[in-house]
């Protein structure tokens, strides 16, 4: 699992990157511009992000992210008391939020819990019917007991999907959260990919939205 903490208080940025990294991949922004270079390069499968940083604040880059389909898990940090700024949090997509000070026991509890609901970083194969598991770690469908491998980005798609079901995603959404800007595939491409995971999960798990994109059931 790998975490991007946006954190410009130096001190306390250490100490949650030191207890972070105890369990879980992480890297470090002191703020949004940092935010977007590594994002240039790097997927994420969660956002900590500290409200009042210099810059741009963390509600705003949030914000911005999400306009661009970026709809990566996060939970905001903040010294804020007031419930105007939680609410303005939650209304840019945030999924949860903790009030400075607190304990780091606390916020190990929150992410454990992003991490069930959003299936992150899970350690044994997803149940897709009862007849067809996905493993994401090895890439690999178990279906009827036959293990079917379904490489790299088959198994991104899919585990987007499985992030966002019962949502409607256009095609761009995916080409911005699955591929780099510089080698983004053609509709066609993409049409071939949903093809081939239909065939191994079942036509019935991925819908067509006509002219809007597809819809994971």
């Amino acid at each position: 699992m790998h975490i991007l903490l946006m954190e410009d208080d130096p001190v306390l940025a250490d100490i949650l990157v030191d207890y972070l990294a105890e369990t879980y991949q992480v890297s470090h922004a002191y703020n949004s511009e940092n935010v977007h270079k590594f994002l240039e390069n790097t997927q994420f499968d969660l956002f900590i992000f500290d409200i009042n940083v210099t810059g741009q604040n963390g509600i705003e880059l949030l914000k911005e992210l999400r306009e661009f389909s970026n709809n990566t898990p996060t939970i905001f940090i903040t010294a804020y008391k007031d419930t105007n700024h939680l609410k303005k949090a939650f209304d840019a997509g945030a999924h949860d939020y903790i009030k400075k000070p607190f304990e780091l026991d606390e916020l190990s509890i929150r992410i454990s819990n992003l991490k069930r609901i959003f299936n992150i970083d899970a350690n044994k194969p997803l149940e897709i019917t009862p007849e067809v598991l996905f493993d994401q770690k090895t890439r690999t469908i178990i279906k009827n007991g036959n293990i079917i491998s379904i490489g790299h980005k088959n198994t991104q798609i899919l585990n987007y999907f499985l992030k966002n079901k019962a949502r409607v995603i256009s095609n761009d959404e995916l080409f911005q959260n699955i591929w780099d800007y510089d080698s983004l595939p053609s509709e066609a491409t993409l049409r071939s990919h949903i093809r081939d995971l239909r065939n191994i999960i079942g036509k019935e798990k991925i819908k067509t939205i006509r002219a809007e994109g597809y819809m994971y059931e």
